[in-house]
């Protein structure tokens, strides 16, 4: 018989291999039900588990964080429909004059900035020498039409590299439209 050590380094290797919907199909069975342990993970697929409730907890935390502004400024839009719509990394809040008041922590890992550089600038300060003139014209245009947005935009890191950007933005109104809300993320 096999040393069972051995056997348990080849179905690492072979667990380690797997997609993880694959894991997701096969990982009922790593477990011990009656002890409330992991029998068998690989620490890879463990990593990628930890990451992914990492990531829904920052997103219920931004969610929470913008539906405390939402009550405060009576806003009819469903804030946490638009954040489970769209895929993100950062968010920007403006007042109606594009104002940023918050930033998650999302948007300090996209651009490099702390979110203290970008409360009471302007989104623009993002944009640079390899931003498009015409791209800035067309998203001045789209905000004038109070309505939501998506926009490709290249902005710069505070470390003044480039990156493409995928942006929605969406007005927020109660009566009438207070702030825009951004949802960013870095595109190939």
């Amino acid at each position: 018989m096999k040393n069972p050590i051995s056997l348990m380094k080849s179905l690492d290797i072979f667990i380690n291999s797997l997609c993880v919907k694959e894991y997701e199909e096969i990982k009922g069975n790593l477990y011990d039900n009656k002890n409330s342990h992991v029998n068998l993970l690989s620490f890879d697929l463990h990593l990628q588990n930890l990451n992914s409730i990492l990531k829904k907890k920052e997103v219920q935390e931004d969610i929470q964080s913008l539906k405390q502004i939402a009550r405060r400024e009576s806003w009819k839009n469903n804030i946490e429909d638009i954040l489970s719509k769209y895929a993100f990394e950062a968010l920007i809040l403006t007042d109606i004059n594009r104002n940023i008041l918050w930033v998650n922590e999302g948007f300090s890992k996209m651009t490099g900035y702390d979110k203290s550089d970008a409360i009471h600038n302007s989104p623009s300060f993002l944009q640079g020498s390899q931003t498009s003139e015409a791209t800035r014209n067309r998203i001045r245009e789209k905000l004038k039409q109070n309505k939501p947005f998506k926009e490709i935009i290249i902005n710069h890191r505070k470390d003044n590299s480039t990156y493409k950007c995928e942006l929605r933005i969406f007005p927020l109104y109660n009566e009438k439209t207070t702030h825009f809300l951004a949802l960013e993320r870095q595109i190939a």
